[in-house]
């Protein structure tokens, strides 16, 4: 969400995996069991992990209501910023993926893209990392618009600040 900005450092609780990157054919899949991925809020990753764009990174994020950990992502989006989301779809259980290939998004969601999507399995909606449409109840603006299927909004939002090279994840929308 945030490129650059600044805040006050948080104790980083695991350290982890590594980035996907995004390749035509690959898919940001789900981490084995035996993967330990970083905790948020705090230290969720490196900008050398996320050095290309549509590279990605999983990791979990505490949720402010139950702090039952989620699964979430950062994506490097094209120009250089930086987008937390959660992973579990909004209002439901259904987890979320990031899919970076274009002919699985074709074939498996019916849906042309020119660039890696996020997407709903269970509703098949298919979220645009590069557009933002209304979605919280203030009617505020949310990265990831809805452009195939019935997803009820954009992905929750987490937070992201960049400190140094330190990739934060800060606050869950």
């Amino acid at each position: 969400l945030v490129d650059g900005a600044r805040g006050s450092p948080s104790k980083p609780q695991l350290v982890a995996p590594e980035a996907v990157a995004a390749t035509p054919t690959a898919i940001a899949e789900a981490p084995k069991a035996s993967q330990k991925l970083p905790i948020g809020p705090g230290l969720v990753g490196t900008t050398d992990e996320l050095r290309k764009a549509w590279s990605a990174k999983r990791f979990l994020f505490r949720d402010p209501l139950t702090t039952d950990p989620v699964p979430a992502m950062v994506v490097r989006l094209p120009g250089g910023a930086y987008w937390g989301l959660s992973l579990r779809e909004p209002f439901g259980n259904c987890e979320l993926e990031y899919v970076t290939d274009l002919q699985k998004l074709q074939t498996s969601y019916d849906f042309h893209a020119s660039h890696p999507m996020v997407v709903d399995p269970c509703t098949h909606a298919v979220y645009d990392l590069t557009r933002y449409s209304s979605g919280t109840p203030d009617g505020g603006l949310v990265r990831g618009e809805i452009v195939s299927g019935t997803g009820v909004r954009p992905p929750m939002a987490i937070e992201i600040r960049i400190e140094g090279k330190q990739v934060r994840a800060v606050r869950m929308e």
